[in-house]
């Protein structure tokens, strides 16, 4: 019997390889004979370049960026196998980099994650992939496309800086500057987020609350993004503003639609390709997948919906483990995943449950494939 492992990390106790580890020893306890195999995964979030590295075998840079605030920090992006590049928006532009007390979106920027891509293509890299999850901005992108080279102006002519309080004196674009390898270079942004730019469902109204904005500064921006995007459109001559994904990463998806012609990709999809998941899937019997938290969520673009659906086509059965279940999980049933164990094995809180994550996980996983060695006996 072969199985493949192949989990997303559970945020802040165990990684998507420890995951993999305990897996294999846990199938080892009950089936001593079988073969097994590990893969990293991830879904576009936080953590996607570290697994997406690690499973290539690929290289980190790290150069001086400016963070969402503007202050001088550094930050890292991924060197992978045939001259490809994967960076995440959360190394120089994430919420995690602002202390609570000083996060307001109509101050922060992305420029920093413009620094990367511009780093990258300096590098003589030509194909970029992009994560965009857990941003602190709400720039429509214009602090990272400024970092490209393209000057936004207001109605006097003078250059903004590019962060959110910016976007309603944007008067007009000028991307003759921008650089000059962007033309040469494909782009694909790693997102599940299906929100457009504006809008009761757009990044204002939907993530800028969460960023730090008061009601009044959600007007504020509301109002300037759609004088950005007016602008952004009528200079590059599309319409971008209302296609799913515009919204993520507080409109970033936006300026990577509009100025660099991305491609808005699954990020579960992306890494599943970029890993060779289908390959690794011929000759397998069972895949084990799984995250720290399993919810209707889950069905949505998350790693076990993902590898479950890729399972299911090919016809091979998928179990998952998960930390804990909430509300409309068992829709994961409908994604190719034929059951879910839980790591939690008696009344705990989650204090305790991350201390213990490695004990239970491991157990867990022996549970899980205990049942599964009832079911074969019984064919």
């Amino acid at each position: 019997m072969k199985i493949l492992f192949a989990s997303d990390s559970f945020k802040g106790s165990l990684s998507s390889k420890r995951v993999a580890q305990l897996l294999e020893e846990a199938a080892h306890r009950v089936f001593p004979e079988a073969e097994t195999e590990k893969v990293l995964v991830a879904d576009g979030g936080e953590g996607t370049m570290d697994t997406v590295v690690e499973e290539l075998h690929g290289t980190y840079r790290e150069i001086p960026v400016k963070g969402p605030l503007g202050e001088e920090q550094r930050a890292v992006y991924g060197i992978l196998p045939g001259k490809k590049a994967v960076i995440e928006m959360a190394q120089a532009s994430g919420l995690s980099l602002v202390p609570e007390a000083l996060r307001n979106p109509r101050k922060t920027t992305s420029y920093g994650t413009g620094m990367l891509i511009a780093d990258a293509m300096d590098q003589g890299i030509r194909d970029i992939l992009i994560g965009i999850g857990g941003s602190a901005t709400n720039d429509g992108g214009m602090g990272a496309m400024s970092a490209l080279g393209i000057r936004f102006l207001d109605q006097n002519g003078r250059r903004l800086d590019g962060c959110g309080e910016d976007l309603g004196k944007v008067w007009s674009v000028d991307v003759s500057g921008m650089h000059p390898a962007v033309k040469e270079t494909s782009f694909t942004v790693m997102s599940d987020v299906k929100n457009p730019l504006l809008g009761k469902d757009g990044a204002t109204y939907t993530f800028g609350e969460q960023k730090g904005a008061s009601e009044e500064d959600l007007k504020l921006l509301e109002t300037g993004m759609a004088q950005y995007a007016e602008i952004a459109e009528k200079e590059m001559g599309k319409h971008t503003a209302a296609q799913a994904g515009a919204g993520a990463a507080g409109g970033l998806g936006f300026a990577l639609l509009t100025f660099l012609d991305a491609k808005l990709k699954s990020g579960i999809e992306t890494v599943l390709d970029i890993v060779e998941f289908d390959e690794k899937l011929k000759g397998t019997d069972l895949v084990i997948t799984g995250e720290g938290r399993m919810d209707w969520q889950s069905s949505f673009g998350k790693v076990p919906s993902g590898v479950g659906n890729r399972c299911k086509k090919a016809g091979i059965p998928a179990a998952a483990v998960a930390g804990g279940l909430l509300e409309g999980y068992e829709t994961i049933y409908d994604e190719g995943i034929c059951t879910v164990m839980t790591t939690i094995s008696g009344t705990m809180d989650l204090k305790e449950a991350m201390k213990r994550s490695e004990e239970l996980y491991l157990d867990a996983a022996c549970r899980l494939f205990q049942a599964i060695s009832i079911g074969m006996k019984m064919k």
